[in-house]
């Protein structure tokens, strides 16, 4: 990542503003991210219906005409929606920044939206909500009893909602407290905010939408082996639940390393053993999740049905075994150098660098906590990473759930 300036101020309507400088560069990016989980059952036709229509036309813009000036720009718009967030983002040429800010001002502030449509009675009850798949039937067990419930991440209750009013759920979303609008370009930075004071500053709204996520009900996850089972599951599924570390708190970085040595790259522990030497699996992945509701080590890994079993018992030999003994130095080595270049590789490109940085600061994380990441690998200790295997990997501390066609 070559050299940038960043300025982060909240404009007096509480949208919080980061613009970042890189002095020459040839494009502008911009990520605009509204907090938007599904914090009620009620809200999920709601939230999925608002997504589709924002950044495709206006109230005085059709679609045409939004492509139209897009093109003009030299600049794509897009939409993303996670468990947490909705992301909208646009890469425009530098010089259309200022037409790409209110361009997505008008997309997000002023989106044709659909009317509520009333069901016809003859048309009989709606009909139920599709039933989840194996996987995320798995996903929410598993979340379930390892943090407990109601929470919404675990709650698959029907909607119960006709006809959602998305103009209502509109108003209630996308307000500026609460969002973060990340400007990065090669422009002066008290151009570029005036250029987002214009067209973002009268944007108004009753207060934060409430669409965070809450915590869940544990902190820990409790510990045991959950067996579920389906006689159309096509491949057994595995899901773990363990104590864990959320950045950028001390002992995140070691647990880190501790974990791209137990499943965080190509050769693992886990992809050694349940792929190369018992061919139980072709993809395994070991990772830190984290969000506004809790932080967990997950181990997440597919095989051939009738095979839950089998993968648990090994993930649970292969988790005793790191905890019990710890990595070797030269895994270690190798885990910092991976986790240090995967940081790099996450910079590698500007518009991956915006979409980070906007991640981390809706996160609540240091705008810059990124780029000085590498730093704070080198600096952990390899005695402290077997003190996170020792006590993060420890099996006894860990849910292990399994999804398959019929009991073993």
């Amino acid at each position: 990542m070559s050299t940038a300036e960043t300025f982060r101020t909240v404009l007096p309507n509480g949208l919080d503003t980061v613009l970042v400088t890189v002095p020459g560069a040839p494009l502008a990016e911009i990520r605009l991210v509204l907090p938007y989980a599904r914090t009620e059952p009620g809200l999920a036709a709601a939230r999925e219906l608002l997504a589709a229509h924002l950044g495709t036309a206006t109230t005085t813009r059709d679609r045409q005409a939004v492509a139209d000036l897009a093109a003009d720009l030299g600049g794509e718009f897009s939409t993303v929606v996670t468990a947490e967030q909705l992301v909208l983002s646009a890469s425009v040429l530098a010089d259309g920044l200022r037409g790409a800010l209110a361009l997505l001002a008008d997309l997000v502030l002023r989106p044709a939206l659909p009317p509520p449509v009333a069901r016809d009675a003859r048309r009989g009850p709606t009909p139920p909500p599709r039933p989840a798949g194996p996987r995320g039937a798995l996903r929410r067990a598993q979340l379930r009893h390892a943090f407990g419930a109601p929470h919404p991440l675990v709650d698959d209750t029907p909607d119960g909602a006709d006809s959602p009013d998305v103009r209502a759920f509109h108003r209630r979303a996308v307000v500026p407290r609460g969002a973060v609008l990340l400007v990065m370009s090669g422009e002066a930075p008290e151009r570029v905010r005036a250029a987002v004071e214009a067209e973002w500053a009268q944007w108004t709204g009753a207060g934060p939408s409430g669409l965070v996520l809450p915590p869940f009900p544990r902190t820990a996850p409790t510990p045991g082996r959950l067996a579920l089972h389906a006689p159309d599951a096509g491949q057994a599924l595995l899901l773990t639940a363990g104590p864990a570390v959320p950045a950028p708190e001390p002992g995140h970085t070691a647990l880190h390393l501790a974990q791209v040595v137990l499943g965080g790259h190509a050769s693992s522990r886990l992809t050694r053993r349940l792929r190369e030497r018992h061919g139980l699996s072709y993809g395994v992945d070991a990772s830190i999740r984290q969000n506004a509701a809790g932080c967990w080590l997950e181990i997440e890994c597919a095989g051939a049905p009738g095979t839950g079993d089998r993968l648990a018992d090994e993930v649970t030999a292969c988790l005793a075994e790191l905890a019990r003994g710890g990595p070797t130095p030269e895994e270690v080595r190798r885990a910092r150098r991976y986790a240090a270049g995967f940081t790099r590789f996450a910079l590698a490109t500007r518009a991956e660098e915006a979409s980070a940085l906007a991640g981390f600061v809706a996160a609540g994380l240091p705008v810059d906590w990124l780029t000085t990441y590498p730093d704070a690998l080198a600096a952990v200790t390899d005695d402290r990473v077997d003190e996170a295997a020792a006590h993060y990997l420890d099996p006894s501390r860990t849910l292990v759930a399994t999804l398959d066609h019929h009991p073993s």
